[in-house]
C-alpha cells in the first residue's frame, strides 16, 4: 500500500514529517511517496536508516500558506505538495494522502480533483474525541460551516459507518448536538435534524449535550462544521492548559513531585489518551479517494499515526461502505 505524504505541510514542516514517514514505513506492507522540495527531502533523509525501496519522492516546488484562499491556492500553486499530492490519489499511484497542510486546500483539491462519493452532499472531517469510555467520532469538525439538515443526516450515516468499521462498533449510538436533550430544544437546523434521525434505522439516540461528547454517552456525535471546529479547538486548548496546571502543581515542592513520581505511568497513560498525536489525524468522509488530515502543529509521532489511520482506512474500504449505506438510507 503506498501513502502519499505531503511534506511542507505544517508547521513542523519537513522535519517532523519526513521523520514520521519513514517511522511509518516499519509497518509491513507499507510505502510512502514523499511529496514536497526534493532537496530539502533529501537532506533530511540523511538522517535516516531505511529501506528505500519503500520510500519514494515527488517533487512539488510550490507550499501553500495557511492564510491563502483555498481555491486560489489550488487555480494558482499546481505545483504545491497538497495538489500533487492528490494527483497521486487521481492516478492511483497512491491509495491514501496525509497532509498537516492547510484544511481548506486539502478539502478544495480533493474535492475539485476526485469528486464526491454517489450519494453525497457535503464531505465531513471525523475526529476521534477521548471518552470515559474509549472514543467517540464527532463530525463535522470544519469541512461546513453553514448546514442544512439533510447534510447533518448524511454526517450520521457517514459517522456510522466510520465507528461500525473503524472503531468495530456493532451497533454505533448516534447523538446530535444540542443545547438540551429535549426534542423541541435547539435551533431550527437541530429540530429538522432531530426529525430526521428518527426515521432512520441508526441507533438514534436523540439530542446530546456538549458533556455527553467525553462522557462516552453516544459513539458518533453529529454537528455542523462551525460548532464542530470550536469544539476541536476549546478541547486542545483545556487538555494543553491542563498540563500547564498540574505542572505547576508538582514543581511546588518535594511531596507533589514524589506523589508525581509513584503515578507516573498513570500519569503518562493519561496524557496518552487526550494527546491529538495519537489519533493521528481525521479523515475527510465523503471526498473519492483516502485523504487524512494532520494538525497544522503535528509531530513525527502524529504523522506516524495518521499514515496509520489511512492504512487502516483503506484497508477497511470505508468509502466503499459509505456509498453502500447512503443508497440503502436513498
Amino acid at each position: 500500500m503506498r501513502i502519499a505524504v505531503d511534506v511542507m505541510g505544517g508547521e513542523k514542516a519537513p522535519e517532523a514529517i519526513v521523520q514520521g514517514a519513514i517511522e511509518s514505513v516499519e509497518e509491513k506492507g507499507l510505502e510512502v511517496i514523499l511529496v514536497g522540495d526534493e532537496e530539502r527531502i533529501k537532506e533530511e533523509l540523511k538522517k535516516y536508516s531505511f529501506d528505500h525501496s519503500k520510500v519514494s519522492l515527488k517533487h512539488a516546488g510550490e507550499v501553500v500558506g495557511m492564510e491563502e484562499s483555498p481555491v486560489e491556492a489550488w487555480r494558482k500553486k499546481k505545483n504545491s505538495s497538497i495538489v500533487k499530492a492528490v494527483e497521486l490519489l487521481k492516478e492511483e499511484k497512491a491509495e491514501a494522502l496525509v497532509s498537516a497542510g492547510s484544511t481548506g486546500v486539502a478539502v478544495t483539491a480533493r474535492l475539485m480533483e476526485l469528486g464526491r462519493l454517489e450519494g453525497v452532499i457535503r464531505p465531513a472531517i471525523a475526529a476521534l474525541m477521548p471518552t470515559l469510555g474509549g472514543v467517540s467520532v464527532l463530525l463535522d469538525v470544519g469541512s461546513n460551516v453553514d448546514c442544512k439538515p439533510k447534510h447533518l443526516l448524511q454526517f450520521a450515516i457517514m459517522g456510522d459507518v466510520y465507528a461500525r468499521h473503524i472503531l468495530k462498533k456493532s451497533n454505533p449510538r448516534v447523538g446530535l448536538l444540542s443545547v438540551g436533550r429535549e426534542k423541541h430544544k435547539g435551533n431550527e437546523l437541530t429540530k429538522e435534524t432531530h426529525e430526521l434521525l428518527k426515521e432512520t434505522s441508526l441507533n438514534f439516540m436523540g439530542n446530546v449535550e456538549g458533556g455527553d461528547i467525553v462522557n462516552g454517552e453516544a459513539d458518533v456525535i453529529v454537528c455542523d462544521g462551525f460548532v464542530g471546529k470550536v469544539i476541536i479547538k476549546v478541547s486542545e486548548s483545556v487538555a494543553h492548559t491542563i498540563g500547564h496546571l498540574l505542572n505547576g502543581e508538582i514543581s511546588k515542592g518535594l511531596l507533589p513531585r514524589l506523589g508525581a513520581h509513584l503515578i507516573k505511568s498513570r500519569y503518562k497513560e493519561f496524557w496518552k489518551r487526550v494527546d491529538y498525536a495519537e489519533y493521528g489525524g481525521a479523515p475527510l468522509l465523503g471526498v473519492k479517494g483516502v485523504g487524512i488530515i494532520a494538525h497544522g502543529a503535528s509531530s513525527s509521532k502524529a504523522i506516524k499515526n495518521a499514515v496509520r489511520v489511512a492504512k487502516e482506512f483503506v484497508g477497511y474500504q470505508v468509502n466503499k461502505h459509505i456509498v453502500e449505506s447512503l443508497k440503502n438510507y436513498a
